[in-house]
């Protein structure tokens, strides 16, 4: 029977602990689970509903901070320190697992040693409200060539991973290290390039993985400023992925420039979308612009996206609104938004 080492990091968030332990111990049968919690110096009751849980239960260890190391610091004390199963998770205290997902997760890693990781498809769910309804049986697996994995996050720009939804190999883990500390807020889709890097990626077709809670503390940003933000932590994670494992990857300017290209639409497409929904007075367009420079220095202007901006600018702030039905580029754009939000629900890598 393979062995899971579950790492539950928890700041503030005792209040969702039983839950999330419930789905890892008492819903995973067919694996051997260990479960870790860590509470990083909450200021509130976290640390007691923890040991509560793991006086109930040997299968839990606690670990109580004296003061707050922060989210990679206390990712990493359990993921390089204390893991020693076949396979780890790291699991937040307000996310919960889907009945099965340890054990899909390792069979596919069980039959295929190549693979560094299993992924399959998160569940996302408003705080407040019911759980949805998630899938259990698996329709299968595929194994992707972790180069090929990973050139599409390049070419894509982004990731295509949330987070409680992975189990590594523990043995893969240890050997690429643990979440750097540089990244925040981006260190998650560094950790999955880095990863495929060096192995390949399985994904879980048919079943849902994992139950991923969207609310304010969500540490994702939602607000103009913070896609700003958002997209400049992607800049850093894919280059430091070539920074560290650039000797690994063949054509790494090729992938750079893919990355940075991507990067430099993405921004560029936000700031005149600002000007078609009338909030520019709201969104940092021309920060946005200077960021589509940092990316491509003398070849942003080049763009598309870039010459739809300048046609904006031209129309005005004020009456691009009522012209968008009118400017082709905006139109194409809302068709390029239905098509997008189909296929992000339907995609898996």
């Amino acid at each position: 029977m393979s062995t899971v080492s579950v790492v539950i990091p928890c700041y503030k968030y005792g209040h969702f602990l039983a839950d999330c332990v419930k789905s890892v111990l008492d819903e995973q049968e067919g694996v051997d689970v260990r479960v870790l919690i860590i509470d990083d110096a909450s200021p509130d009751d976290s640390a007691e509903v923890a040991r509560a849980l793991a006086a109930a239960d040997p299968r839990i260890e606690v670990r109580v901070h004296e003061t707050n190391k922060g989210h990679i610091a206390t990712y990493n004390e359990g993921l390089l320190e204390w893991a020693d199963g076949d396979y780890v998770a790291l699991l937040s205290a307000d996310d919960r697992l889907v009945p099965g997902a340890l054990v899909r997760a390792a069979a596919l890693l069980d039959a295929h040693p190549e693979a560094g990781f299993a992924y399959g498809r998160p569940l996302r769910f408003r705080h407040g409200g019911p759980l949805p309804a998630a899938r259990t049986r698996s329709t299968g697996s595929v194994v992707y060539p972790g180069r090929w994995w990973l050139d599409r996050r390049f070419r894509e720009g982004t990731g295509c991973i949330t987070s409680p939804e992975v189990v590594v190999r523990t043995s893969l883990q240890r050997k690429v290290g643990g979440y750097d500390p540089q990244l925040p807020h981006a260190g998650d889709i560094e950790m999955w390039m880095r990863l495929a890097a060096h192995a390949d990626v399985g994904y879980i077709r048919g079943a849902d993985q994992a139950f991923y809670r969207v609310h304010g503390d969500n540490m994702s940003t939602t607000d103009f400023g913070g896609q700003l933000d958002d997209l400049r932590q992607r800049l850093v994670a894919f280059d430091s992925v070539l920074a560290k494992c650039g000797g690994l990857l063949p054509g790494s300017d090729r992938l750079a420039l893919s990355a940075r290209t991507r990067l430099a639409r993405y921004a560029l497409r936000r700031a005149y979308r600002a000007y078609d929904r009338g909030r520019t007075a709201v969104v940092p367009v021309d920060e946005l612009v200077e960021f589509a420079a940092e990316c491509l220095p003398g070849e942003y202007a080049k763009l598309a996206e870039y010459r739809a901006l300048l046609r904006r600018r031209r129309i005005g702030a004020r009456t691009m609104p009522y012209l968008q039905p009118l400017v082709l580029s905006a139109v194409a754009d809302r068709g390029r938004e239905w098509l997008w939000w189909r296929s992000w629900k339907r995609r898996g890598i």
